[in-house]
Parts: C-alpha cells; sequence; structure tokens
C-alpha cells in the first residue's frame, strides 16, 4: 500500500531534518510543498509540486491518483496548524504517516526561555478578533499566530478595549532567519510596532487591571451587581440554579434570557476551560451583563445580543442550558434547544408563574426528559431595622430537565 509522508521542516532550515526525513526525501518521486521548503532542496531530481493556499484541491487530487513516492513538506509540526489537518479531511488517514518536526512557537518559547506546557495556542486566520481575544483573555498563558488582518497591534487594541492590559508581550519575529528579532513590550506597546508579517506572539498574564477582584464562591450578593432589583437572580436562587445545573470545568453553557448575566457571572468561575453564552434581547439589560462582565472580570462569557431561538444558530451546541427568561417564545426555544443537546444534557429553567412552570413541564414529559421541580420560598431579614422581621420573596420554581 502506498504511503504519503507528510515531514515537518524546523526552524533551522535543511540542517533542522533528521537522517531519516532525508533519506524519505531522497528517495521520493515526487515533492510537495510550499515553494520557500522546495527551496530547501534545489538538486532534487524528481517532480516539484509547489503548495499554496489556492491550489490545495489540486494536491489532493494529484495524491489520491499517485502511486509514487512522495513527501509532502511543511512547516514545524503539520498537525500543529499545519497542513496535516487538511490531508487528514481529504485523504484515508491510513495513507498518510507524520515526521514531526521543531514548531515557531515551540522555538519561540525556547528562545524567551519560558515552558509552554501551560499555555493556550490560538490561530488567527480565518476567526474573527473578538473570538480571538476571548480565548486571550481566558488563559494566563497564550501563544498566537498572528496575520495581516488580526495582527499584534489589534489584539493589543482589543485586549485594552476591555481593560486586559495586564500582559507581557514577546513578539517574536523571522524566527530561524538571519532577521530573527524577540521584543519584549506590553500591550499597550503593541499598538506602536512595526511587525513583520512572520511573527509569533506570546502573552503571559502579570497582572489583573484595577478591577475589584473577587473570590470564587457562590452566592456573590445581589447588590454587588448592576441591575434592575426585579431582573436579578436572587443569591439563594443563584446558587441552587448552579448546583442543579452541575457544570463541569470545559462545559459550554447557554443562558437564555440572562437578564444581568449573574449566572453568567458565577457560572464562570465553575467553567475555566468552557464557554458561556450569555443570550439577552433587551438592549438595557444588555448594558448591565457589560458591565457586570467587566467589573467581574470574567473570562469565558460571550454576549449574544438577539431573540432566542432565531440567535442561537451559530452558537456552538451546549452540554447545559439556563433559560431565565423566553420572551413569550418558551416552546420555540425549548425545541431548538431539545435539537442541540446531546443526550445525558441538562437545561434548568426559573419560573415565577405556574403558566411558565406548566407550560415547560408539560413540554419535557412530551419530550421523554427526566423532571425535577424544585420550589424555593426565600425570606431575609430587613436591613437597617430595629427588629429582626423577615421579608419575604416571591417563590421561585427551578425546574431541571435531563434529556
Amino acid at each position: 500500500m502506498k504511503s504519503i509522508h507528510v515531514i515537518g521542516a524546523g526552524i533551522a532550515g535543511h540542517e533542522g531534518f533528521t537522517p531519516q526525513a532525508l533519506e524519505l526525501i531522497n528517495q521520493s518521486e515526487i515533492l510537495f510543498g510550499a515553494q520557500r521548503l522546495l527551496g530547501l532542496f534545489p538538486d532534487f531530481p524528481g517532480e516539484r509540486f509547489a503548495v499554496d493556499d489556492r491550489n490545495l484541491a489540486k494536491m489532493v487530487a494529484r495524491l489520491q491518483d499517485c502511486d509514487s513516492r512522495v513527501v509532502v513538506l511543511a512547516s514545524g509540526d503539520p498537525l500543529f496548524f499545519g497542513l496535516g489537518r487538511y490531508l487528514l479531511r481529504n485523504l484515508a488517514d491510513e495513507l498518510i504517516e507524520f515526521l514531526p518536526n521543531v514548531t515557531s512557537v515551540q522555538y519561540a518559547f525556547a528562545k524567551i526561555r519560558e515552558p509552554w506546557d501551560d499555555s493556550v495556542f490560538i490561530s488567527v486566520h480565518d476567526r474573527a478578533l473578538k473570538d480571538v481575544v476571548d480565548r486571550i483573555v481566558a488563559n494566563d498563558k497564550a501563544a498566537i499566530l498572528t496575520d495581516g488582518i488580526n495582527t499584534p497591534g489589534m489584539i493589543g487594541r482589543e485586549l485594552l478595549s476591555r481593560r486586559r492590559s495586564g500582559y507581557k508581550a514577546y513578539l517574536c519575529e523571522n524566527l530561524g532567519t538571519a532577521a530573527e528579532k524577540i521584543r519584549v513590550t506590553n500591550v499597550k506597546g503593541l499598538l506602536e510596532l512595526e511587525v513583520a508579517p512572520l511573527n509569533v506572539l506570546i502573552l503571559i498574564k502579570e497582572y489583573e487591571d484595577d478591577t475589584q477582584a473577587y473570590i470564587p464562591t457562590f452566592g456573590i450578593p445581589d447588590d454587588e451587581f448592576v441591575s434592575l432589583k426585579q431582573l436579578i437572580t436572587k443569591e439563594e436562587v443563584r446558587v441552587i440554579t448552579l448546583a442543579k445545573l452541575k457544570l463541569r470545568h470545559d462545559m459550554c453553557l447557554w443562558d437564555i434570557g440572562a437578564g444581568s448575566g449573574s449566572i453568567c457571572v458565577e457560572a464562570d468561575y465553575l467553567l475555566p476551560d468552557g464557554r458561556i453564552f450569555a443570550i439577552e434581547r433587551n438592549n438595557e439589560y444588555r448594558q448591565f451583563i457589560k458591565e457586570n462582565l467587566q467589573k467581574f472580570n470574567t473570562r469565558n462569557v460571550a454576549l449574544i445580543e438577539g431573540d432566542a431561538p432565531d440567535c442561537l444558530e451559530e452558537l456552538p451546541d451546549p452540554d447545559r442550558v439556563f433559560i431565565g427568561g423566553s420572551g413569550g417564545r418558551l416552546w420555540d426555544i425549548l425545541d431548538t434547544v431539545d435539537q442541540r443537546l446531546a443526550v445525558g444534557g441538562r437545561i434548568v429553567l426559573n419560573a415565577s408563574t405556574l403558566d411558565t412552570l406548566t407550560a415547560a413541564n408539560e413540554y419535557f414529559g412530551n419530550a421523554g426528559y427526566h423532571v425535577e421541580v424544585v420550589t424555593v420560598n426565600i425570606a431575609r431579614t430587613r436591613p437597617h431595622s430595629n427588629y429582626k422581621l423577615f421579608e419575604a420573596y416571591d417563590p421561585v420554581y427551578i425546574l431541571t430537565a435531563v434529556k
């Protein structure tokens, strides 16, 4: 059976290839790769196929029909934001053998003498700047492969707009070449630098900006949130709701009808490796959410502006869904959630009226969910009173449905 050897070129150039890699290249009849990689082998006697973003499909077609000994040259580790992923999507796995090399990111961390096993790795190619910075602020250390659109300066500007300037920045340019340069600056400094097209940006958090630090525990007091009094999920109800969601560290949570965002803020502490989407249609409420996300320095929460379920289509499938408000479209929302939620997923719905509770319970009963309802009655002592009198709040029905 034929084999396609995908060989990574290291930072050092020709001398970075292992003897095994050089032997496979010398034995091959066709050499595929970017023009600069083909240039490492000027005396190669066989056929050369120059690869770029415009002819990837032609390369795959040629590889599928070819019975010759072939080698595909790639940069660094072909499976690290490289050509390997595309080849695996379009060719049979058993045809491909990978020989990885040192990546530019690995080399950059070595040059700045910094461990890299605790870093997140981000490629900006075909990604929105907002999504890139969402990943950065969710982590203490990030290595970013930038491009001509999402430049280090643009990333720095977005970080500053979010008051996330507490990163030390290493700008590593033209690595492994005579023009190699590594500059150390801060987030603000990224806006002032002219940057080479080939670069790796490493950001390491040194401090939090001048936002109040909150201990990640259940039950942030209600008056710490920017909100309307009737809008916020009360502290005690919030704690029970989060417990019923049974969140694990890497889950995806949809918060539909997010209101002031109090559920999102506390869930952010429980999902250090997860993603949270705060969905809210009301512009005034969205302003509350934005202020609270900034005040509490959340790391994994994205605000989605729109009407549910219409705005849910582009979101990743949820593991957990909290419904705090439905805007009169409860069944439509539940239908959409049901189509996207995996078996074993949980929906938690807080209802303040029997109408909402009855409608939700009927839907879940028809859909075959396992349902539990808890009624929460809260009474607090009145502050600033000479007598310890209790003030009662309206009961809340917390419905948990497991698919």
